[in-house]
């Protein structure tokens, strides 16, 4: 969503809408495509959809039309004309429950992926591990305003309630607290530190824990440097924020401190609901598990199959047998793409009718198969869960986990199989709603300390421009802090493939980067670098 929008204007057909539905739904193309028109003819994908903002659409036609359809509906019926159709025959199934603002019971439970979260940090002593934190740090170059910048954070703790939940338990059921005035607001540290220990103290913050139950699951450190340098810390629990989250908080903090900073408080509209309407909405839509009508019910059905038989354990090329309890420890490596590269697998992607992603899919279950996984290759990926427009300013853990399954069994050439990850990820967009926490418990798989369950390798594709912080501090130049990255370095899984689609001012693809994480229980430097070449 942060890059400039590409020009798409000698691709459009230029049909004019014909009717209401197709007028209103040309008009929800450009705004999701970032375009300025386009024709009733035209395809999502051929104007640079893909699979995230497929769901971004389907959640604006749900708010505007009241219909529903679904991921499927979008990649075998792309144009606006088709969609239109799809709508005037009553969508997939008609519209779902509406999330809004709801009646809090004095109890507020946890979101399902909340449940998983606290219960890892009640593993953990006191709260002291950092697998699941989410660091930033920035270097601010100019004149800080410190009280403008902790004026600045407590209207955000204000506007996200997410940030002001504590997660007390009463007989080993956790619930919401959401605090009030000056009791959720957090305290900006401000601390001193010479240059040369910047990555020794931004490592130590980063890697500290959070005890969830009585403490806020954010904070924030200042590090002066000198009257015109400073370091920026910022770390939140998974709990309240997943990675579109930071995004949100770093908009908020952006408007706030500009504000604060002329004496102002940040002119916000309402945020329509807020997490802890989420969870409930969320426990209501999927419904009773043992209503055999319920979408949970009909969701975990199709997960059944999709996943029996499922390998119990990746037989991943490792260096070092596995242990018997995993460290987390990790390291990375790079893997890059030049432009020529990416533009054609645009071209391989455009002409198959999928995604880039899709793409790189394929791509990695060839090669882990090749280096002797075997032709069963599970794949973890995330996707963001924010499939309802409410949701798009509000800070939280939305995030759920999929199992892709790729079939490379039969030496298929690769379109052959970029046509069974199709119709694989499909069908899981399709039945996302499952948090990933139930589908674990529901499937029973033999658990183990040493292995993620389900999956060992990860992969993730990202469309947003590196470097970018999303922050725009008042007189400030804002730049991520390199230091103290290696230090907290955590290997959730075996194989964490992360990469980021770069494309230039014209929208033209410019490139592929990113890296593997691997866990250095398991595997070497050097044997990552070979899968990475």
């Amino acid at each position: 969503a942060a890059l400039p929008a590409p020009d798409f204007a000698g691709r459009t057909t230029g049909r004019a809408p014909a009717t209401p539905t197709e007028e209103l739904l040309c008009g929800l193309f450009a705004e999701v495509l970032g375009l300025e028109q386009v024709g009733a003819d035209d395809s999502f994908f051929t104007l640079g959809g893909d699979s995230l903002l497929a769901m971004r659409l389907i959640a604006r036609v749900q708010a505007v039309l009241n219909a529903e359809i679904n991921i499927r509906d979008v990649f075998t019926s792309p144009t606006v004309e088709a969609i239109a159709r799809l709508v005037a025959d009553g969508g997939a199934g008609g519209p779902r429950l509406a999330l809004a603002a709801r009646e809090r019971p004095r109890v507020v439970p946890l979101s399902y992926a909340q449940q998983r979260m606290w219960f890892l940090n009640r593993l953990e002593e006191a709260g002291a591990g950092a697998g699941y934190n989410v660091p930033l740090a920035l270097r601010l170059t100019g004149e800080l305003d410190v009280p403008a910048l902790e004026a600045a954070l407590r209207d955000v703790a204000d506007r996200q309630e997410s940030l002001r939940t504590v997660f007390p338990e009463a007989a080993g059921v956790a619930r919401q607290e959401v605090l009030q005035g000056e009791r959720g607001h957090l305290v900006l540290r401000v601390d001193e530190v010479a240059e040369d220990d910047v990555p020794a103290v931004a490592g130590d913050e980063m890697a500290r824990g959070f005890d969830l139950t009585r403490e806020l699951p954010w904070r924030a450190r200042c590090l002066v440097l000198s009257p015109s340098e400073s370091v920026l810390i910022v770390v939140a629990h998974h709990i309240a924020v997943d990675g579109w989250s930071m995004g949100v908080l770093l908009r908020d903090l952006s408007s706030a401190y500009e504000a604060r900073c002329r004496g102002a408080a940040p002119g916000w509209e309402p945020l329509p609901v807020q997490y802890a309407d989420y969870a409930l909405w969320q426990r209501e839509l999927l419904g009773d598990l043992d209503d055999p009508d319920s979408l949970i019910s009909a969701q975990l059905d199709h997960w059944r199959s999709a996943l029996a038989g499922l390998p119990e354990e990746l037989a991943l090329p490792t260096d070092r047998p596995r242990p018997s309890e995993s460290s987390f420890q990790g390291g990375a490596v790079r893997v890059e793409t030049g432009a020529e590269v990416h533009a054609l697998l645009s071209e391989v992607a455009r002409r198959r009718g999928v995604t880039m992603f899709m793409v790189v899919q394929a791509a990695l279950a060839v090669l882990l198969s090749k280096v002797g996984a075997g032709t069963d290759i599970p794949l973890g990926t995330a996707v963001a869960g924010r499939g309802d427009a409410a949701l798009d300013d509000l800070a939280g853990f939305f995030v759920n986990t999929l199992v892709l399954r790729t079939d490379v069994s039969g030496d298929p050439s690769f379109v052959e199989l970029l046509g069974r990850v199709r119709e694989t990820d499909l069908a899981a967009y399709a039945h996302q709603d499952v948090p990933f926490e139930r589908l674990v418990e529901d499937l029973n798989p033999a658990r183990s300390l040493a292995r993620h369950p389900l999956f060992q390798v990860m992969l993730t594709l990202q469309n947003l421009p590196q470097g970018d912080t999303g922050l725009r501090l008042a007189g400030l130049r804002a730049q991520p802090l390199d230091e103290g990255q290696e230090q907290t370095q955590v290997a959730k899984f075996d194989l964490s493939v992360s990469l980021t689609e770069h494309r230039d001012e014209q929208g033209a693809p410019a490139g592929l980067q990113g890296g593997i994480q691997y866990a250095t229980d398991l595997f070497d430097p050097d044997t990552a670098e070979a899968l990475a070449v």
